[in-house]
């Protein structure tokens, strides 16, 4: 569905290989909680994060994303991703406001 590339946009990102439909759920992030900074952790509060560990680290900001987190681990496709565009989320955004007539 996506693999790990060079990004314009920063260091490493994360790439469609084929076409990922609006409302493809792209996975549930993994990883382990920390209290230690990084460049994968986000943050719960002021003394837990949460360091990603899966491929889904590699997505990258982008003011007008393609994708979101539905729930705090869940990152869905917000808009169809075509084959070799970059997977990103507004790492500033509001939360992802599912609905189910979407998914239809």
């Amino acid at each position: 569905m996506f693999s790990v590339k060079p990004s314009p946009i920063h260091g490493h990102g994360l790439f469609a290989t084929e076409l990922i439909p609006a409302g493809t759920i792209l996975g549930q992030l993994q990883g382990q909680w920390t209290a230690q900074d990084g460049p994968y952790v986000l943050w719960v509060d002021e003394q837990r994060g949460f360091e990603v560990t899966c491929d889904l680290r590699y997505v990258n900001h982008h003011a007008d994303p393609n994708a979101a987190y539905m729930d705090d681990l869940t990152v869905v496709a917000l808009r169809d991703i075509t084959p070799g565009e970059e997977i990103t989320h507004d790492y500033g955004g509001d939360d992802f406001e599912y609905e189910t007539d979407q998914a239809a």
